[in-house]
């Protein structure tokens, strides 16, 4: 687990905003090289593993699709020195001020977000509430001169909060939506290593997922698996959230997903696996869209069968998101059981009517 940990520290250090994600493709690609038969990179920048199986020819595919672009923000203007911006991706504007950013211009620069005092707002942000995002600027320290010839009107700003370890178990930083799934899929193919399978293995860290779902349609229209798996981050229980069905401990063990973007004969079978192993798992429902890359990767060509698996995590979408290194570790155990247990009659069995 140290070394996978590690891993995820790494890429967690990293820009790759949604559209942008070159910079933590180049990591990630380092890192399953050796994991794989072959490597590439999607005509939009989605990264390609494929770990050859070991049954006759045509051999049947499964997709893991864990998406590695993150959220940020983009300077819409300057103003005596300091950056308007607006989001990528989505943003919780509440913990917004006094966070650590990199404005990507010239060169890097370091940052903050800063909040003007109230006596400088509306009367009807100055009154306690959450100020909007298009009240807050981007303050790099610099002279308004230095600004205008280092930043320009469309340059990318990161988070550059650095992960850090809350417990031994612990981890909290920004990007692990969903770079915490594109480690569980790294812990997949390490364990395939030492696993015979029948199937091809297409491990893919999709782009865009944040704003326009761009590798989740377009990597399986390449590749047309015969049956996906989606790996992203669900919302885990803290102080204060609902205790019902749309929340999960930390720690406890992955969810596994129940919606329409999900085959029925999937959710059984990923269950019944689960309870085998005696791995702890929960039901995610999902009554709607998934919010997940299984919402386009299920309509890609005919149509291909999807599971969603959710790796628990808090404050979702700001720059101290917390996960369980023991969720990411099993999600990916229960992944690579899943295709050891892939044979020639998967596909025939597989129905949606499926009640067993």
């Amino acid at each position: 687990m140290a070394e996978l940990k590690e891993f995820l520290k790494k890429i967690l250090s990293l820009p790759g905003l949604s559209a942008y994600e070159e910079p933590v493709r180049e990591v990630i690609a380092e890192v399953w090289q050796p994991l794989v038969d072959e490597i590439s990179v999607s005509r939009i920048g989605s990264l390609h593993g494929l770990k050859r199986g070991e049954g006759p020819d045509p051999r049947r595919r499964i997709l893991l699709s864990a998406h590695m672009d993150g959220i940020g923000m983009m300077v819409t203007g300057i103003e005596d020195g300091l950056l308007r911006f607006t989001e990528i991706g989505g943003i919780d504007a509440r913990i917004l001020p006094g966070t650590l950013v990199t404005v990507h211009g010239r060169r890097e620069l370091p940052a903050y977000i800063v909040q003007p005092p109230a006596w400088l707002l509306p009367d009807d942000q100055a009154s306690g509430r959450t100020v909007d995002m298009k009240y807050l600027f981007v303050d790099t320290g610099l002279r308004a001169a230095e600004v205008a010839d280092l930043v320009r009107i469309g340059d990318l700003i990161s988070f550059a909060q650095s992960p850090i370890d809350l417990t031994s178990d612990w981890v909290a930083g920004h990007s692990l939506d969903n770079r915490a799934s594109v480690a569980a899929v790294t812990a997949c193919l390490q364990e395939l290593q030492r696993i015979r399978h029948s199937w091809d293995v297409w491990a893919v860290a999709s782009v865009q997922e944040e704003e326009v779902l761009g590798g989740a349609y377009t990597s399986p229209f390449e590749i047309r698996p015969d049956l996906a798996v989606a790996i992203d981050v669900t919302f885990a229980r803290g102080p204060g959230s609902p205790a019902g069905y749309n929340t999960f401990p930390l720690g406890k063990g992955a969810t596994i997903g129940w919606g329409p973007n999900i085959h029925p004969a999937l959710y059984e079978s990923f269950k019944t696996l689960a309870d085998k192993l005696d791995m702890p798992w929960h039901d995610d429902l999902m009554p709607r869209m998934s919010g997940t890359d299984a919402m386009a990767i299920q309509v890609v060509a005919e149509g291909i069968p999807c599971m969603v698996l959710g790796i628990p995590l808090r404050y979702m979408h700001t720059a101290v998101e917390v996960v369980s290194m023991k969720d990411i570790t099993r999600t990916g155990h229960l992944l690579a059981q899943f295709i050891a247990e892939l044979n020639v009659d998967t596909m025939k069995n597989l129905r949606w009517d499926d009640e067993s």
